[in-house]
């Protein structure tokens, strides 16, 4: 894989949450080419977890549920218990579709589970270990574009995405005189495996789903998962150096600017 960055996470760890497919896994092969030491991969599904092995050669996997409040503690003990970690990138998410109209309290709480409470406990424990050890440390959380307002069937999701951009820049305010630094990514339209799965057969939109809607972008298509991906190595590495408690808009569009 050719990276602008060379070998810009030598010597450092991370925990990668939806690591074992989709963007996760994308972002842990843009580590592992970037130099890193140590990489971690937390999913749920055994048989996508081995595939996401055999590729990242030396990956540690931990396994859970994350609308679990027990587990987000529980993986990054497990985690820690191979070794100090220097990173965590928050990839895992849930995207269910819900409206004001058809919501119901029950998404309410699994959306906000996955897509918030997790990242703030999974964040906590780095947090904790860092300051422990005296040492600086990174952390990249995977938001979304939907953050800013969101379309009328995505208003829990949005909602949730916007929690987590809120406590990207409350834990770089909290935690920037710790030397650790967080960043978020608001995430626009890509073809992600989730996303496959969604549009393609959950809407019923087809296998070219893709396409159609790449088609009439500015650029003529979506974004692509290794986009995000180099900046989330960026954001993890010492190349953005102070950089703390920023949301950077990844999307072919300006929040802001007229239609």
């Amino acid at each position: 894989m050719t990276t602008p960055f060379g070998q810009s996470l030598l010597g450092k760890a991370v925990l990668i949450t939806g690591g074992f497919q989709g963007l996760g896994l994308e972002i842990a092969r843009h580590a592992k080419a970037n130099g890193a030491s140590r990489i971690v991969l937390a999913g749920r599904d055994k048989g996508k977890a081995e595939r996401a092995r055999a590729e990242i050669a030396g990956a540690e996997l931990v396994f859970g549920e994350l609308s679990d409040p027990k587990v987000p503690a529980r993986l990054m003990a497990e985690a820690l218990a191979g070794g100090p970690l220097d990173g965590l990138v928050n990839a895992a998410g849930i995207t269910d579709r819900a409206s004001f109209l058809d919501g119901t309290p029950a998404l309410w709480d699994k959306l906000f589970a996955v897509n918030a409470r997790a990242p703030f406990l999974l964040m906590s424990g780095l947090i904790t270990h860092l300051r422990a050890r005296g040492a600086p440390g990174s952390i990249v959380n995977i938001q979304s574009m939907n953050a800013h307002c969101g379309a009328a069937d995505l208003a829990i999701y949005s909602a949730s995405k916007g929690a987590l951009q809120t406590l990207t820049r409350n834990a770089a305010n909290a935690h920037v005189a710790d030397r650790i630094r967080v960043n978020g990514i608001n995430m626009g339209w890509a073809a992600t495996e989730g996303e496959q799965q969604m549009q393609a057969r959950t809407l019923g939109k087809g296998e070219s789903w893709a396409e159609t809607a790449g088609a009439v972008r500015p650029l003529g298509r979506l974004l692509e998962a290794s986009e995000v991906a180099r900046l989330a190595i960026y954001l993890l590495s010492d190349l953005s150096g102070l950089q703390t408690g920023t949301s950077t808009d990844l999307e072919q569009w300006v929040v802001g600017a007229p239609p």
